[in-house]
């Protein structure tokens, strides 16, 4: 397997975040991100899971009438994480 520099994993999630802020308040599933960024879906996956402790993406597990997702994962920027991408727009 190919390993991937830090530079380009922090490239990676700073497209992952733009892509979240573009689509807000939308949340898009890991399978929608994956496609977009033309990675594989357990890589972003783990990405995103690593955003989400760092407090910058939500992880949604319940669809709009309250079922839960067993296998699927929905992905949101975190409140704060879209005022600052706001801020910085401006």
């Amino acid at each position: 397997m190919v390993r991937i520099s830090k530079e380009k994993i922090d490239t990676i999630k700073s497209n992952i975040l733009a892509q979240l802020y573009h689509s807000f308040p939308k949340q898009l599933f890991t399978s929608e991100i994956s496609k977009l960024e033309a990675r594989d879906e357990e890589f972003i996956k783990n990405l995103l899971f690593e955003l989400k402790e760092k407090k910058l993406v939500v992880l949604i597990r319940k669809n709009e009438t309250g079922k839960l997702f067993v296998r699927r994962m929905r992905w949101q920027l975190t409140p704060e994480a879209y005022q600052a991408y706001s801020q910085k727009a401006r």
